[in-house]
């Protein structure tokens, strides 16, 4: 079993930048690929970023690629999410997913992954 939970969100000028964190307790190794998304009021929950062990391969969504990155401390069991450049339209609770078998190319579907976390409020004023 694998527990993930999220910190460093908070409130930002445009422009800003914030870095999220995601810590995982338990078998941190076993999980092939760990996302992040992203739910803002009243809309769906977003594909934000992915990070995959098979070939250290990391994938992002159009609307942040070029502004966000995604890292790995294993010693820390921490996955981070650095986001630069932030935007009013980045407003929304940011969550990391843990997939707990290959999951290939679905990597953007939720449905993937197996274990969440509780989330961090990220809020950008203009």
């Amino acid at each position: 079993q694998v527990q993930l939970a999220e910190s460093g969100g908070g409130l930002v000028q445009s422009g800003g930048s914030l870095r999220l964190s995601c810590i995982a307790s338990g078998r941190f190794f076993s999980l092939p690929t760990m996302s992040w998304f992203r739910q803002a009021p009243g809309k769906e929950r977003e594909f934000v970023g992915a990070f995959s062990w098979s070939g250290s391969r990391s994938f992002y969504a159009d609307s942040v690629k070029g502004r966000f990155t995604i890292s790995r401390d294993d010693a820390k069991n921490t996955m981070y999410l650095q986001m630069n450049d932030l935007k009013p339209e980045d407003t929304a609770v940011y969550s990391c997913a843990g997939a707990n078998r290959r999951i290939g190319d679905y990597y953007a579907n939720p449905s993937s992954y197996a274990y969440w976390g509780q989330g961090t409020q990220v809020t950008v004023s203009s």
